[in-house]
């Protein structure tokens, strides 16, 4: 009977030990996905808006979700300061009373920089250099060396349609007519009511794949020195951040990759 005790309570103990032993173990490890879990709940949030209707640089997909190369910048400048970016859409005319209201942190919308811009908000350095061209049915008289007596079309608050009103508004008849999209400025081209559009290159191009029949690039491109950048809130350190990771996008390639993707040659 003694014997029998001791071998019993020789295997509890062993049991015991080995119990102790499992739930060291278990308390001991790692918990990998919660570690996880709490790193990215932990990164930093920065709030973006684009406009979502100035393709290719942005638009909206119809399932409502935001695409574009403003959109993929942004991402891969988040991707780089190891941020969540949350991108917005937010209408033009709105967009810059939106940021100084701190509706979010920047605006990665195609936008150009101009004195009238910073004296509201900073801007990183440039991303993106564009031109500016003339759109025209091609059955069309219309010629931008001897612009007369014609309704010329371009989106408000935009560099060509402050260089519209600033050249031609009132001019040898002329009358500038501008729109708060493209699309709608596209859309009067279409149906007669103006004569001309004069939009950046790349949104025209871009139109252009779907419209090849019967309009086309007119004249020679303007060249304004056009230079598109992130805009932030005045002494925002965002700025310093941004400009950071644009140098690292560019050196790795992954800026020029984004512009071949989404704009061609």
């Amino acid at each position: 009977m003694l014997t029998s005790r001791l071998l019993w309570s020789t295997l509890s103990l062993s049991a015991a030990l080995a119990l102790s032993a499992c739930n060291s173990s278990t308390t001991d490890a790692p918990d990998t996905d919660a570690d996880a879990a709490t790193t990215d709940a932990s990164a930093k949030v920065i709030r973006i808006a684009t406009e979502g209707a100035y393709p290719p640089f942005n638009y909206t997909n119809s399932d409502g979700s935001l695409g574009g190369f403003d959109v993929e910048v942004a991402q891969a400048l988040c991707d780089q300061m190891q941020a969540k970016c949350d991108i917005v859409a937010q209408d033009w005319d709105g967009i810059i009373p939106g940021l100084l209201a701190k509706k979010y942190d920047a605006v990665v919308a195609g936008m150009s920089i101009t004195p009238e811009r910073q004296e509201k908000v900073d801007f990183t350095e440039p991303y993106f250099t564009n031109t500016m061209v003339w759109l025209a049915p091609t059955d069309s008289k219309f010629d931008p060396n001897n612009v007369a007596d014609v309704k010329l079309g371009g989106q408000r608050s935009t560099t060509p349609g402050a260089y519209l009103q600033d050249n031609y508004e009132g001019k040898n008849g002329t009358i500038v007519q501008l729109y708060d999209s493209y699309d709608n400025a596209y859309l009067d081209l279409k149906s007669d009511r103006s004569d001309a559009v004069l939009a950046e290159k790349v949104s025209a191009v871009e139109w252009l794949k779907d419209n090849r029949e019967g309009f086309a690039i007119v004249g020679d491109e303007i060249d304004n020195d056009d230079k598109i950048a992130i805009a932030v809130r005045k002494g925002d350190p965002l700025k310093d951040e941004f400009n950071q990771a644009l140098t690292q996008i560019r050196d790795n390639g992954k800026l020029a990759e984004l512009e071949q993707a989404n704009f061609g040659q």
